[in-house]
Order: C-alpha cells, then sequence, then structure tokens
C-alpha cells in the first residue's frame, strides 16, 4: 500500500486492492451517485467500496475517521493537492474538487462557473433534502402520520422546485445552456429518485415538468450516467 493510504484508519477496514487510485466510499443513493458519476464522466481512476447501512458502517470509527458526520459518500485521494493525500466528505465539495482537479464540467468562465456553483448550491440546499422529504413522508413512515400537514408541505415544496427548475430548462438543454456540468450531476439522480425510487410521479404531478422530464431522459442516456448509477455494486 502507499504510503499516502497507509496511515489512514479506513484503509485498514476497507483494504484498497488498487491503492494508486482514488478510493470511493459510497453507496448507490443519489448523493452518493452523483460522485461516481462524476469519476465516470471525467475518466478517473478510482476504487468503490460499498459502505451498507444495513451494518450501520457509516457509524464505523474507521469511516468516521473519514467523514465525521457519518453520511456518504466520501473519498480518500492519494494524490491530492500538491501530491499529499486528500480526505474530502460532502458530496458537492467532492463535485467540485473533481471538477477543478480534472479542468472538466466546472467552465473557466467566471460567470459560468458562479451559475454552476449556484445551481449545485441549490440542489444541496434545496432539492435534495426536500425530496428527501418527500419521500420519508410519501414511502416510508410518514404515510402512517394521521396529520397530513408534514406531507403536505414538502409535496408542495417539491412541486415549487420542480416548476423552478422546468422553468429554468424550458430555454436550454441544461442547467448552463448547452454546457453540461457538475451542476446536472448533482441535480438528476435526486430528480430520477423522485419519480423512481419513491414513486411520486403521481403525488408531485409529473406531467407538469416536461421540461424536466426531457433533460432527464438526456442525462439518463450518457453512458458515463448508467455506469455511475450501478456504483458502488452491492
Amino acid at each position: 500500500m502507499t504510503p499516502a493510504l497507509l496511515n489512514h484508519p479506513i484503509t485498514a477496514q476497507w483494504p484498497p486492492q488498487h491503492p494508486e487510485r482514488l478510493q470511493l466510499y459510497s453507496l448507490a443513493t443519489p448523493n452518493g451517485v452523483k460522485v461516481s458519476i462524476a469519476l465516470e464522466e471525467m475518466g478517473l481512476p478510482y476504487e468503490a467500496h460499498t459502505i451498507r447501512f444495513e451494518h450501520n458502517d457509516q457509524f464505523h470509527p474507521a469511516f468516521l475517521a473519514l467523514n465525521p458526520n457519518n453520511k456518504i459518500p466520501a473519498i480518500l485521494d492519494p494524490h491530492g493537492p500538491g501530491g499529499q493525500p486528500l480526505a474530502l466528505f460532502e458530496s458537492g465539495a467532492i463535485l467540485m474538487y473533481l471538477a477543478e482537479k480534472t479542468g472538466q464540467f466546472l467552465p473557466t468562465d467566471p460567470a459560468q462557473r458562479y451559475t454552476t456553483l449556484q445551481w449545485l448550491m441549490w440542489q444541496m440546499g434545496g432539492l435534495g433534502p426536500m425530496l428527501g422529504q418527500l419521500g420519508f413522508f410519501h414511502k416510508f413512515a410518514g404515510k402512517d402520520f394521521e396529520d397530513k400537514r408534514p406531507r403536505d408541505r414538502y409535496v408542495n415544496e417539491a412541486k415549487r422546485l420542480l416548476g423552478v427548475l422546468d422553468k429554468h430548462l424550458s430555454h436550454q438543454p441544461w442547467m448552463v445552456g448547452d454546457a453540461y456540468t457538475i451542476a446536472d450531476m448533482a441535480i438528476f439522480p435526486w430528480v430520477r429518485n423522485l419519480i423512481g425510487f419513491y414513486e411520486a410521479a403521481e403525488v408531485v404531478g409529473w406531467s407538469d415538468f416536461p421540461h424536466v422530464a426531457r433533460a432527464l431522459a438526456a442525462f439518463l442516456a450518457r453512458p458515463a450516467v448508467q455506469r455511475g448509477l450501478e456504483v458502488p455494486r452491492a
């Protein structure tokens, strides 16, 4: 094992077969596949390790040494800034790091760059959390609550956010015009999860958002996206 990885606790618990590669610790959730899709799109060599929630892997001391917030995804890059290893968590931060590391999918033009980051933050702070809450109240335990006001709150907010997205995409193919960026990689896994895993198409009125549906289909047609959605394998 390379010296860059040798001393990190996580490599003892999840030993890398390819220690020269970037190490990804994740699960095939919307937040997790953002990073695997980006790695596939960018062509970076990486090795994926499954963090199994059913085994409480996210609370293992070795994983907490990498991400004290006990969430996926997280990475350990043996070739970080200055040639030093970099441990990083939070999917948005990881996307920014990978884009800057490779010089891909984050425009260099300042206006386009900040527009990309704007929509990335929009996903991180709004779309992801709201759709996650909707999923809880619609598909999981929340559906049994007698008080439907929490469910309705998240349904209405999901509709509002999808409306913002649909209007934005009505005059351009991607979130930043013709440029496919890390903002798209962040947003569309959550939209896919909403109408797929959460089975919430009817409750949000999916047919009211044709431009989102068109962009989602284009996103899912990308070979790198198709590969990234399967990482890490269960």
